[in-house]
């Protein structure tokens, strides 16, 4: 039986509210806090969730790295979080990378990525949440530094841009042609109903047509908690259709989307769904893509 594709796991967050030392905080995991979509997550805050709980949970699903994406908030220094990462890293023997957070239009957000860069080998890009609205009015000029030091860098940009913003997102990405952006949870999509999926696959057809932009096929279950692989068919075809297997990666979304399933149960949905492509279409999914995006 041939072996099947490696996986690189894109999305997941890490978190240590033991570690008394690193002055980080994670707001969304406090007693009492609510995620601002799913309300009540009180089944997954734990103390800890580490590069070691990770390879616990993922360990039989053929997955060889991951991609950290921005987890603690609050921070007045968004680099304590990436020193963090990097001494995890440096400790760890299944490989990495770090997306952080940067406040794209504050007028240090070069220094800020400088600093980044210098504290971890391994920092490849950011997310900013902001960046969303800056897409909604139609301006994006105060980014234009940053994202022509990251370009520049080979710095990616991980950006969160639900439907009505997508054409703003193509406006950015246009702008920016020597940047690579990805698109998170494939736009995070609120609803699940017809008129929902329409307007979403019309406007994610519109973003795609930005050739420097790369959709992350992850988070599906943070508004279908009662996924299955039919109700999740649509969506992913319709991303595969519009980015092709070439601009295609998958993410977990872990530890979150363990309210709604299996970390083996989603990356099967995912096997299940690209084994119709050929072998090296699902290499470019499951692993290649990744591995240039976030230079592993």
């Amino acid at each position: 039986m041939e072996e099947k594709p490696k996986i690189i796991d894109t999305h997941v967050h890490f978190f240590d509210k033991r570690d008394a030392t690193s002055d980080l905080e994670w707001s969304w995991l406090a007693a009492g806090a609510d995620h601002p979509i799913r309300g009540n997550i009180d089944p997954i805050k734990a103390i800890r969730f580490d590069i070691d709980s990770l390879d616990a949970e993922s360990r039989f699903a053929g997955v060889e790295g991951f991609v950290h994406i921005q987890s603690a908030t609050g921070l007045k220094d968004p680099v304590l979080e990436t020193l963090w990462l990097e001494k995890m890293r440096l400790k760890s023997h299944i490989p990495f990378q770090i997306v952080g957070s940067v406040d794209l239009a504050s007028l240090n957000a070069v220094d800020q990525l400088e600093r980044h860069l210098s504290a971890s080998k391994h920092f490849v890009g950011v997310r900013d949440r902001s960046i969303k609205y800056g897409l909604v009015a139609g301006d994006t000029s105060t980014y234009s530094p940053a994202l022509a030091f990251m370009a520049r860098q080979n710095l990616v940009l991980d950006f969160l841009c639900e439907y009505p913003n997508m054409l703003g997102g193509r406006k950015l990405a246009e702008s920016n042609p020597n940047l690579t952006l990805v698109l998170e949870h494939i736009g995070f999509p609120r609803s699940r109903d017809f008129e929902y999926f329409r307007n979403w696959s019309l406007a994610l057809s519109e973003l795609c047509q930005a050739p420097n932009v790369v959709c992350k096929v992850s988070g599906l279950g943070m508004t279908d908690p009662r996924f299955d692989a039919k109700s999740l068919e649509p969506w992913m075809q319709h991303c595969l259709d519009s980015f092709g297997p070439a601009r295609l990666i998958i993410g977990s979304n872990w530890p979150i989307d363990r309210l709604y399933s299996s970390y083996d149960s989603i990356m099967k949905i995912y096997r299940d769904f690209f084994s119709g492509l050929g072998r090296d279409e699902q290499e470019l999914i499951f692993n290649r893509n990744a591995r240039q995006i976030y230079s592993f």
